[in-house]
C-alpha cells in the first residue's frame, strides 16, 4: 500500500510556497498566461505528454502508465476574482484588482502535486491519468471551452475526480456526498419598458420603475409558493438599473440577476415561472418587457457509484468521522459540464483558517485558507486517482 499521506507531506513546503506565488500574481478569466505556463513547465519536467492552449489558457497534462487501464480525469482550476484583496500577509495579490478568493491557487497546487505524486509511481500505473488545467470558471466558460476543444476525447476518460477547498469547514472533515452536491447557475435580464417623463407629473407617464419594483418582489413568491418545498432554488436580484436624474421618470427599468437549482426540471420550472410574472406585471403596469436568461453551468451531481468508491478510499485518511455525506450548496462550479458526461466524484477539503475571529467566506476580500489542507489535499486526490490505476495501492 502506498502512503499518499507521508508522501504529500514531504512536499509540504513546496507546495505552499507555490500556492503562495500563485496567490501573489492572480489572473482572470482567459487571462490565466503566466500561471499556465508554470503549470505546462512543471508536467513536463514531470515527463507527462502536455497540451497548452487548450480552452484558450487550459492546459492538459496525460501521464501514461506502464499497462492499459482506465483514464482518471482530474480537474483544476486556476482562474482569480477582480476582487481588491485586504488580507495584510506577505503574500497578497500583488495585481490590483485581482484576488484568488475562492481557493484556486490551492486547487492548481493541489493538481499539480497530485501530477509530481503519481509521476513517482509510473511504472505501476495499469490506464492513465489525465490531468486538466482548466480557466475561466469563475466567469464561467473555461469547462466548456475545453470540451469544445475536445478535452473528454482522446483519449476518452472513465471517471472525473476533483475537490474544492473549503474555509467553512475544519480541517479533517470532507463533504462526499451523492447525487447534487453544487448548483447550477443561470443568469437572467429583465428590461422594462413604460414612458418617460417629468417626475411631477407621474400621470402622464408610465413608471417602469414601479413595475420593475413588484417585479423584484413578486420573484420571490416563485420559491415560496410554486417550487416544491421539498426541492430547493435561490432566484436573487442583483442589480436594479434605471433613470438619470431625481426629476425624471425614466423610459425602462433593468433588473439582472441569478438562479440556482439542483434539478434541472426545477430550473426549467423557474424560467417558466419568471417569464409567466414578468408578462404578467408589465402588463397590469402598461409596460412592455423582455427576459433573457442564460444557463451558465449544470449541477454538480456526484455519482453514487464514484462516490461510494471515493469514499472507502478518503475513509482510510480521515476516519468515518472525518466524512460529511449531507454537505451541498447553492454555489455553482463549471466542473458539472465535466461530469454531465464523465461520471465522477468533486468532494469538498475542509480547510477553515484556524483561530479566525471572524469567518470570511469565498468571494471575500479577506478570503484565505489554512495551508495545511494542501497536502492533505494532495495526499487525498492522489489516493482517490490511484484506486482507478493502482488498484492495490489502496487495500487496507
Amino acid at each position: 500500500m502506498i502512503d499518499f499521506k507521508a508522501e504529500a507531506e514531504s512536499l509540504r513546503e513546496e507546495l505552499i510556497a507555490r500556492r503562495r506565488d500563485l496567490h501573489m500574481h492572480p489572473e482572470l478569466a482567459f487571462e490565466e498566461f503566466r500561471t499556465a505556463g508554470i503549470v505546462a513547465e512543471e508536467l513536463n519536467k514531470l515527463g507527462l505528454e502536455v497540451q497548452t492552449g487548450v480552452g484558450k489558457t487550459g492546459v492538459v497534462g496525460i501521464l501514461e502508465g506502464a499497462q492499459d487501464g482506465p483514464t482518471v480525469l482530474v480537474r483544476a482550476d486556476m482562474d482569480a476574482l477582480p476582487i481588491v484583496e485586504e488580507n495584510a500577509v506577505e503574500y497578497a495579490s500583488q495585481s490590483v484588482g485581482k484576488m484568488h478568493a475562492c481557493g484556486h491557487d490551492g486547487h492548481t497546487t493541489i493538481g499539480l502535486g497530485v501530477a509530481k505524486l503519481l509521476s513517482q509511481h509510473r511504472d505501476q500505473l495499469a490506464g492513465r491519468i489525465k490531468f486538466v488545467f482548466q480557466p475561466a470558471e469563475e466567469m464561467v466558460g473555461g469547462a466548456k471551452a475545453m470540451i469544445a476543444d475536445g478535452v473528454l476525447q482522446d483519449p476518452r476518460p472513465d471517471v472525473t475526480l476533483g475537490l474544492h477547498l473549503w474555509n467553512s469547514m475544519p480541517i479533517g472533515k470532507l463533504g462526499v456526498g451523492d447525487g447534487p452536491v453544487m448548483a447550477g447557475s443561470s443568469i437572467f435580464t429583465i428590461k422594462l419598458v413604460g414612458k418617460g417623463g417629468h417626475a411631477a407629473l407621474p400621470n402622464m407617464s408610465v413608471d417602469p420603475v414601479v413595475a420593475a419594483s413588484h417585479v423584484v418582489t413578486a420573484l420571490q413568491s416563485i420559491v415560496s409558493r410554486n417550487i416544491d418545498p421539498l426541492e430547493s432554488a435561490v432566484i436573487s436580484v442583483t442589480r436594479v438599473q434605471a433613470g438619470t436624474a431625481y426629476n425624471i421618470i425614466p423610459q425602462d427599468a433593468e433588473l439582472w440577476g441569478t438562479i440556482r437549482t439542483f434539478k434541472i426540471e426545477v430550473r426549467d420550472q423557474v424560467e417558466r415561472r419568471m417569464r409567466e410574472v414578468v408578462a404578467g406585471i408589465a402588463s397590469a403596469m402598461g409596460c412592455t418587457s423582455s427576459v433573457e436568461i442564460v444557463h451558465n453551468t449544470l449541477p454538480v451531481s456526484n455519482d453514487p457509484t464514484v462516490s461510494e468508491r471515493g469514499r472507502a478510499v478518503l475513509r482510510q485518511l480521515v476516519g468515518d468521522e472525518g466524512l460529511v455525506t449531507d454537505e451541498r450548496t447553492m454555489g455553482a462550479e463549471d466542473v458539472g459540464l465535466f461530469m454531465d458526461d464523465i461520471p465522477g466524484l468533486y468532494f469538498f477539503v475542509g480547510a477553515a483558517v484556524p483561530n479566525q475571529t471572524e469567518y470570511y467566506g469565498h468571494h471575500h476580500p479577506r478570503f484565505d485558507f489554512d495551508e495545511n489542507a494542501l497536502p492533505l489535499g494532495v495526499a487525498l486526490l492522489a489516493s482517490a486517482v490511484a484506486d482507478y490505476v493502482i488498484p492495490e495501492s489502496t487495500e487496507a
